[in-house]
């Protein structure tokens, strides 16, 4: 194990994941975190009574973070989320800087600049992202796809401005140059954690235990634990000059890997889990100590010298070559031919193929076959398939029984979402079902981006009532080339028949919902129409990504939505009176109560049993009504926070279905119309994208 530096208790139990670290007088580093009862800490390692600082926030704490508001102030400023709430707190002076009511919640916080934009508080909440700048005012403002779990900033195409990287619980990352997406990464669980390491680099974490790099928008590595990952740091722990990926883990381990391999250079283990780790000089000595705060308030800080005492890395590197190497003679055993057992044929060939099935006994609507043979009699024992995001686990093995193995086998599939998926086939092939020497054959086949769809012919020709138009400039014979890269269909399509016609036409059936998805091509005119707005604007994406669309602006019409935007919009409204009668009659209680309490105590000292009795009963019977009442609130937020993120989410969609500079002024036109509950300028705008 690595040997700190320094240790310290904080003596108090810490939340995981809000801890953070600031100069909150401009010169000392003091560890900040949320501890039980609503409560913040902050330890001054530099005073010598008094080191540790209360703040009793009397709301639940979701996030912290600290850093330098504003420019022309050396002492940075305390920033704490709550479910409604962002508190900006200069802790020097003991004041407030600005309080900030968000109804969509602070899941996360990060302090800086995004693209040319000033120094400001981001916030991440209920499928929205909002800034404000050292004032409190609107700085930023755009809506993501779910709730925001993570926020990083790093300059990922070097031209010197921050973009905005952001995951969420629906399993994306997402990256904003200003308040526009500019690209959208599918991962294979919510993502807990992003850090910046160095330039375009940045490290991820997923609640499903896995950690990984990614330089720009591709995966460098990325590596699996049966543990989670509460928190990431970037650290140069070897003393090299280039930063390491620090990751603490849900069993209190903590490592350092390479950022360019996930080599594992650095370990050690606290008795509890890790809560945070934060980088600063908290001995005073000129230089950054990598420091670790675990949920039982236990302070480990490292540095390069850490490193150069950990011996312990040089048993464990001996005992993984030693398990290498029987790994190694074992599968080298499998090579030498056995006495009396034949290989199989040298022209055995693995041959696969995939198509969409109408019928099946696996899923309601049809799947994808994934059909595997041999080219001859040697039989197929077993098939491992791996694949991020389609199995759980990411993979799938498929072990007929001896009475049942042939030298063929289909695999039935669904893509959970309109992206391509990599598909990883290991299959192992032998002469004999009982065979115990068995060649593993190793190939990959992509599933392209809209695989379950199934192409439907002879449909009859209904207006659709749900659909999106607009400009695209091609030919018949350049849509079947987009079709057949995008979609998994029986045969090539050839617009050889129809060559003499401007029309062009395809009719899909989703094979997990059933929906029915209709594409036509007719004077430069392109329409998809679905009921599925978010499909709709992957289709579009995928067709102006194909031929190179530097702006659309198309004319949408989901009456479907536009009716679901009017419910959600009045029961928002009804919401918010309710929660505002609510908060008058808990105000009005609150008041009696106050005054019960005083005529009670009154009647105690005078010996007026009976009244005191009566004031009692009377505050018995309005704790109830409280209760009851919060009950309802409690009720009432979680419908609130349903129904905005259900609004922001079609304002996402609808944005996607545009291409080009209007997208930030779509978002911001949406917003001032859902502020105003203005539910004709909201469909307005996502038919059009303009008042």
């Amino acid at each position: 194990m690595a040997v700190a530096v320094f240790t310290l208790q904080l003596n108090y139990d810490i939340l995981p994941g809000l801890v953070t670290i600031g100069k909150y007088d401009g010169s000392h580093y003091c560890i900040t975190a949320a501890t039980v009862g609503d409560k913040v800490i902050i330890h001054r390692p530099y005073r010598r009574d008094n080191e540790i600082s209360l703040l009793n926030v009397e709301q639940k704490i979701t996030s912290l973070c600290a850093g330098k508001l504003s420019q022309d102030e050396d002492k940075e400023v305390l920033v704490i989320g709550s479910p409604d709430s962002v508190l900006v707190y200069h802790v020097d002076n003991n004041s407030d800087v600005f309080y900030q009511k968000v109804s969509d919640g602070a899941n996360v916080l990060q302090i800086g600049q995004v693209g040319s934009g000033e120094q400001m508080v981001i916030v991440g909440g209920n499928c929205v992202l909002q800034g404000f700048n050292a004032t409190g005012e609107d700085a930023f403002w755009t809506v993501t796809g779910d709730q925001v779990r993570s926020l990083c900033l790093a300059d990922l195409n070097d031209d010197g401005y921050n973009e905005l990287i952001v995951g969420s619980d629906d399993y994306e990352l997402r990256v904003f140059k200003e308040d526009v997406l500019t690209h959208e990464i599918t991962e294979t669980a919510a993502v807990t954690a992003l850090v910046s390491i160095r330039g375009s680099q940045y490290a991820y974490a997923l609640s499903n235990g896995t950690i990984g790099v990614y330089n720009k928008t591709q995966r460098v590595w990325r590596v699996k634990s049966k543990n989670l990952a509460r928190c990431l740091a970037s650290f140069d722990i070897d003393g090299d000059g280039v930063e390491e990926l620090i990751v603490g883990w849900s069993n209190g381990k903590i490592d350092g890997r390479n950022s360019l391999s996930g080599e594992v250079i650095f370990r050690d283990a606290l008795s509890h889990g890790i809560a945070g780790i934060v980088c600063g000089d908290y001995r005073l000595a000129g230089t950054n100590q990598l420091i670790v705060i675990s949920e039982k308030g236990e302070v480990r800080g490292y540095d390069s010298s850490s490193l150069k005492q950990d011996t312990s890395l040089q048993p464990d590197v001996v005992k993984e070559l030693l398990t290498r190497k029987q790994v190694l003679t074992s599968e080298l055993k499998n090579y030498l031919p056995a006495p009396g057992q034949r290989g199989i044929p040298a022209n055995t060939r693995l041959v696969t193929e995939m198509f969409a099935v109408e019928s099946s006994q696996f899923y309601k609507f049809g799947h994808v076959n994934l059909s595997l043979s041999t080219n001859n009699q040697t039989l197929l024992r077993a098939v491992t398939i791996f694949s991020e995001g389609i199995f759980d686990g990411e993979t799938l093995v498929v072990h007929p029984k001896l009475a049942q193995v042939s030298n063929s086998l289909k695999v039935a599939l669904i893509s959970p979402k309109n992206i391509p998926y990599d598909i990883h086939i290991r299959a192992f092939v032998g002469n004999t079902a009982d065979s115990d020497q068995l060649h593993v054959f190793e190939l990959t086949r992509q599933l392209p981006r809209f695989s379950t769809f199934l192409l439907l012919k002879d449909v009859p020709d209904i207006k659709p009532k749900n659909f999106v138009t607009f400009t695209l400039n091609t030919r018949p014979k350049r849509l079947d080339l987009w079709l057949n890269q995008n979609f998994l269909l029986a045969e090539v399509m050839e617009s050889n028949e129809r060559a003499q016609s401007n029309e062009w036409s395809a009719t899909f059936r989703c094979l997990r919902d059933g929906s029915i998805l209709r594409l036509h091509h007719e004077s430069n005119t392109m329409t998809i129409a679905t009921e599925d707005i978010s499909l709709a604007a992957d289709v579009l994406q995928s067709l102006a990504f194909h031929f190179n669309l530097e702006r659309v602006d198309p004319i949408a019409e989901f009456p479907t939505i536009h009716e679901e935007l009017k419910r959600s919009m009045e029961n928002l409204d009804e919401l918010r009176k309710n929660i505002s009668r609510m908060a008058t009659s808990t105000a009005d209680n609150v008041s009696m109560i106050k005054s019960l309490i005083v005529q009670a105590e009154d009647a105690r000292i005078l010996k007026l049993m009976k009244n005191m009795r009566d004031c009692y009963v009377q505050l018995y019977q309005l704790n109830k009504e409280m209760t009851a009442n919060s009950k309802i609130v409690c009720e009432n937020h979680s419908n609130l926070m349903n129904i905005l993120k259900n609004i922001n989410s079609i304002i996402q969609h609808a944005t996607r279905l545009h291409v080009g500079k209007n997208k930030s002024e779509i978002i911001s036109l949406s917003r001032n119309a859902t502020a105003n509950n203005n539910v004709d300028a909201l469909i307005k705008i996502i038919q059009t994208g303009r008042l």
